[in-house]
């Protein structure tokens, strides 16, 4: 394995899921965070994974790497569009169920994942534009450095396609750190799946038009579900607490 290949994977492994955890403490120690915040964060977000992708992009084309190898490929047409149209429909169902949880569920308002939604999601019609630039460039940057880049190294050092897979899944979960343990292990599933299917097809097509669907539509609709479960709340709360006071002034 080239030097600089196993830079960037130890950069991936272990930098970037401490650098995400500190970021997100942080966040989550915010009362709340402004419009401004938000938009920072979206386009240092933009920014890091663009040079990224374009560092690695660099790096491969050095060590004489084709597009073709990294997935950056088209393929074979019917079988790549009809992969693309089934997974981003898979989910994007999987998203609408998960954000509908949230209402239904009271005790998922004060998890770690709800709250650093309610400190990053959109809140506006600028922001949304700007979130969507954020989902485009997640979508193409994290395909293309996980699915393509890493799992063609490993592919290639271990000449095993599992190991390829594998490699690629465990590099994926890692940086999504921040979510705990069941976000580790849900994002290592979505690698998985993912990675298997950038190997059936040959192209980083399919994950990366489906990784944009789930990213933007929960990023559209858990805000939604959200503030309505927090209605929802507030309002159990204060039946509750006119209930305790009618019992207090009957006694």
């Amino acid at each position: 394995m080239h030097w600089d290949f196993a830079f960037i994977l130890g950069v991936l492994a272990f930098v970037v899921p401490v650098m995400g955890r500190r970021r997100v403490r942080a966040l989550l120690a915010l009362p709340d965070t402004t419009k401004l915040d938000r938009l920072s964060i979206y386009a240092s977000t933009i920014a890091f994974q663009w040079l990224a992708a374009a560092l690695v992009l660099w790096r491969t084309i050095r060590h004489g790497i084709t597009p073709a190898q990294l997935g950056i490929s088209l393929g074979h047409g019917y079988l790549i569009t009809a992969t693309t149209v089934i997974l981003s429909a898979l989910l994007l169902l999987n998203q609408i169920a998960s954000a509908r949880r949230i209402k239904s569920d009271p005790s998922a308002l004060h998890s770690g994942t709800v709250q650093l939604a309610l400190k990053v999601f959109s809140r506006d019609g600028i922001e949304r534009l700007a979130f969507a630039a954020l989902v485009t460039t997640v979508a193409v940057c994290e395909e293309f450095i996980y699915r393509g880049f890493a799992q063609y190294v490993f592919h290639d050092w271990s000449r095993s396609l599992l190991i390829g897979i594998l490699g690629s899944a465990l590099l994926f979960s890692f940086a999504h750190l921040y979510q705990g343990k069941r976000g580790l292990v849900s994002t290592f599933a979505v690698g998985l799946l993912f990675s298997g299917i950038r190997a059936w097809t040959g192209s980083l097509a399919p994950t990366i038009a489906a990784h944009f669907v789930a990213d933007l539509s929960i990023g559209l609709l858990a805000p939604r579900y959200i503030q309505e479960a927090l209605r929802q709340s507030r309002n159990r709360q204060e039946q509750e607490e006119g209930a305790t006071a009618q019992q207090i002034t009957a006694r």
